[in-house]
């Protein structure tokens, strides 16, 4: 009985080791949205121009901690008169463990933006309704892509900042 409580315990200790990802919560942050040429804007042909920037960021709440916001601006024109600007920054507290650094920044730039886009998504498409302007449905974003775009970028600007350097002396 005693030898298995022992093999339970070590089981226990052994998964404290293992990688470990909890979402603790998913939040709005920030929410914008502006019609400037409201009520006009409603009576004109409906022929919108749309342009949507994403953005995500990351930052150290406590030990092993981390809130992670995507941020999502919709700026829509028809005849290059803007109609409306949507602004959302959806959030999320996720607690990550045991994942060698190089990962959790694939986590933190990657996974938990895909976590987050359904539901800021949701919080645009809403918005935009809200304002009295038909739905817009984001189309999926492939995160994997864009962290790894940003990566290589970012090993660029290094390696360019150390040709510099090194012709500099």
């Amino acid at each position: 009985m005693a030898d298995n409580d022992q093999s339970g315990n070590q089981a226990n200790g052994g998964a404290q080791t293992q990688p470990q990802f909890a979402l603790q919560r998913i939040y709005v942050k920030d929410l914008s949205f502006e019609s400037p040429r409201a009520p006009q804007s409603f009576q004109e042909e409906w022929k919108p121009e749309v342009q949507m920037d994403i953005n995500t960021s990351a930052k150290k709440l406590g030990e092993n901690v981390f809130e992670v916001v995507l941020s999502i601006t919709i700026t829509t024109q028809c005849n290059e008169q803007p109609m409306y600007l949507a602004e959302v920054q959806q959030a999320g507290i996720f607690a990550i463990s045991g994942i060698p650094q190089a990962e959790l920044e694939q986590t933190l730039g990657a996974y938990c933006p895909n976590i987050l886009f359904p539901y800021a998504r949701e919080t645009v498409d809403n918005l935009v309704m809200r304002g009295s302007f038909p739905p817009v449905h984001l189309a999926p974003v492939n995160f994997e892509a864009v962290f790894a775009e940003a990566m290589k970028r970012k090993a660029e600007q290094q390696a360019d900042g150390s040709d510099s350097a090194a012709t500099t002396h």
